[in-house]
């Protein structure tokens, strides 16, 4: 099938930016090496859009021994041949950037007081949050983490988080994700249908890879945000530091957005989220009621 000019613009653009990176973070790792050096983990977040990713990375942007980038698809510029110490930097540099612009994002501010969104004292975690995608990715080519555990040459760890299926699913569809611009009852079928085959991928990138994967429930995070955010610190190797966790614990909403509520679910649509829930471990106890 011949692509459409637009969609080869696209690509084109892609790749032209993927070159000025390669070659931007090459020149700035050759002058002055960068802070690499006691890198031990690099973290990275598989899953869904609108499902807490953001909030969560940058939580963990603010510890002061954690960068991690907002959506720079590190992924993408495996191919492209880059060094460890490239990728590092384009992360840090996007760290830095969403820092400066105050971590916002989607209508909300992530900013956390006190800490150390895009800086860091010892920089021993670094990562990207870029979720929906970067599971396509592992789960179609499981080679690819191979490739990525190569260029990094530290333990790959992932963060997997999970949200109630039905408020996920009519968040992406009021934002206009995997709904190509349609609204109603056939907007929310394209919805549902991708939000499950992402759930299929992240089944598919933990049997096939055996990743070290941390799931971690949106709700239960909302509800007990100290308790968790720790879990999550311990999971990467990251001191619970008391200060860090009560300032981002102080940023965090009373209760979880059940968005489910602010969009028209049909009946049969309840029911066919219900049956595909069933399939999957990490969305049992889930339902429309809760």
């Amino acid at each position: 099938m011949k692509q459409a000019p637009k969609e080869v613009a696209r690509k084109a653009h892609k790749g032209l930016d993927l070159s000025k990176d390669y070659l931007r973070s090459l020149y700035k790792t050759y002058k002055d090496g960068g802070p690499f050096g006691n890198v031990e983990t690099y973290c990275m977040f598989v899953g869904y859009p609108k499902s807490g990713h953001s909030l969560i990375g940058a939580l963990l942007d603010a510890h002061p021994e954690a960068i991690i980038a907002h959506e720079l698809d590190a992924l993408s510029y495996l191919r492209t041949g880059l060094g460890k110490k490239q990728l590092f930097y384009l992360l840090l540099e996007n760290s830095r950037e969403h820092a400066r612009a105050g971590r916002g994002w989607s209508g909300y501010s992530y900013e956390v007081p006190n800490q150390w969104q895009g800086r860091f004292e010892n920089l021993r975690v670094i990562g990207d949050k870029k979720a929906g995608i970067s599971s396509y990715r592992l789960a179609s080519k499981p080679a690819l983490l191979d490739r990525l555990r190569e260029t990094v040459g530290v333990p790959v760890k992932l963060v997997h988080v999970i949200r109630n299926p039905y408020d996920n699913i009519s968040t992406m569809l009021r934002d206009g994700v995997d709904n190509r611009n349609m609204q109603g009852r056939q907007g929310l079928r394209n919805c549902i249908e991708g939000y499950f085959s992402k759930c299929v991928a992240v089944r598919d990138l933990k049997d096939r890879t055996g990743a070290d994967v941390f799931d971690v429930r949106h709700e239960s995070f909302v509800e007990d945000p100290v308790r968790h955010l720790g879990d999550l610190c311990g999971f990467l190797g990251l001191k619970g530091l008391d200060d860090y966790l009560n300032d981002c614990a102080s940023i965090i909403f009373e209760s979880p957005n059940k968005s489910r509520h602010k969009v028209e679910w049909d009946p049969e649509s309840i029911e066919i989220v219900k049956s595909r829930m069933g399939e999957f471990d990490f969305l049992r106890g889930y339902s429309y009621e809760d």
